[in-house]
């Protein structure tokens, strides 16, 4: 299924971040403005390929109706295989005294989750992320959005089965780390030094009782303010982020 975004200001930002866009559609009706022109001469500076269409082509492709006259096909996004992951993880503890970082996200269905989450990955240096290739978010164009372009500096790999991963990362060596309210340990006093595998469940439900049982230990955010949770995105970044301080040089 075609992934489109819509409208002057998307397309432009789009454009501008390097979203990797297959064909520019544009009404045949289309009155020319200052942000057209920017889109048409971004267009042209990216050799993207521009088709006029009739309008009515667009309101048949708009999810939204919102296209303005303007959009853009997004190219498939080029998912790498789960090997590659470990193998950047493997040149990553090489030069990391050891430590390498897999993240896996157990049925998360939000883009803007993904994307965000892909960001704070690539700002703490994660190898790889792993996502299911049923009932989950992909890498679309709100992917790349909420992720500021980091997608294009991330290895994303789609997999059949969570807990077979699993499986197999403990058998590369690394310590499976769940992240759960359920969890009795604070990832504060979890040991999170070396190959670390991090987990983490769906917006809704969390992990799935299977990808849980398979973890080798669960670990939770404290808790002091009225609100029951964080969202799945700054609850990874926390978690990351406490893996890469845990790493830190001398420590």
């Amino acid at each position: 299924m075609a992934d489109y975004i819509e409208g002057k200001r998307p397309v432009i930002e789009a454009l501008r971040t390097h979203v990797p866009i297959s064909e520019l559609l544009v009404a045949d009706n289309l009155q020319r403005d200052g942000l057209v022109e920017d889109i048409l001469r971004k267009a042209r500076q990216t050799n993207t390929p521009v088709k006029t269409v009739p309008r009515r082509d667009l309101d048949k492709r708009s999810e939204r109706g919102s296209h303005q006259g303007v959009m853009a096909q997004t190219k498939p996004f080029e998912y790498v295989s789960l090997q590659a992951i470990l193998d950047a993880a493997q040149h990553r503890a090489q030069e990391n005294g050891g430590a390498a970082l897999v993240v896996l996200l157990d049925h998360i269905t939000d883009a803007g989750n993904l994307g965000a989450i892909v960001r704070s990955a690539e700002a703490a240096g994660a190898s790889g992320i792993v996502l299911p290739n049923k009932r989950a978010a992909r890498v679309g164009a709100a992917t790349y959005k909420s992720s500021a372009g980091a997608v294009a500096h991330v290895n994303i790999s789609q997999v059949a089965n969570i807990a077979q991963t699993i499986e197999r990362l403990k058998k590369e060596g690394y310590w499976v780390a769940g992240a759960s309210e359920q969890a009795q340990e604070v990832v504060w006093d979890a040991n999170l030094k070396g190959r670390i595998a991090l987990v983490l469940g769906s917006e809704g439900e969390g992990l799935a009782r299977l990808t849980q049982e398979s973890c080798d230990f669960l670990v939770k955010l404290p808790q002091v303010g009225r609100v029951a949770s964080l969202n799945v995105a700054q609850a990874a970044t926390a978690c990351m982020y406490e893996w890469v301080r845990q790493n830190r040089p001398g420590q």
